[in-house]
């Protein structure tokens, strides 16, 4: 089966919301599995739950027969999305163009002006779909 990851921010903000649309949209064209990733910054001390994130898209999107909900607790967003989607051997990862701009801050300051899809791909052996937000 093809799997779709979404990595989303907890509590849901406007740009997870449209991103996570746009994968559902896709998982469903697809018929995919879906996993819903949150990263749940230690130094944030927030506690998210897979149950919280999950009743968080119920709430907005209903009940979605295909998806899997998933919390992980990191230093690093970007490291630890990479390590889901490769342990999940995903399809397909889809990421706001919120996000793909945060990244791109990030690895600016590493690498000088990256090019975010261009590494992605390079580190994912998956497609990368940049949702507009």
């Amino acid at each position: 089966m093809t799997t779709v990851v979404v990595p989303v921010r907890y509590p849901l903000t406007r740009h997870s919301r449209a991103t996570l649309r746009a994968a559902i949209d896709l998982a469903e064209e697809r018929d995919a599995g879906l996993t819903v990733l949150h990263v749940d910054l230690y130094q944030n001390d927030h506690r998210v739950t897979w149950s919280d994130l999950k009743h968080a898209v119920e709430r907005s999107f209903g009940q979605l027969d295909n998806a899997r909900y998933v919390v992980r607790r990191s230093f690093l967003v970007e490291e630890t999305i990479l390590d889901e989607v490769a342990a999940e051997d995903a399809d397909v990862v889809v990421i706001g163009s919120a996000q793909a701009s945060r990244w791109r801050r990030a690895l600016r300051s590493l690498l000088g002006e990256p090019d975010i899809e261009a590494y992605l791909r390079e580190q994912l052996d998956c497609e990368l779909v940049t949702a507009a937000v």
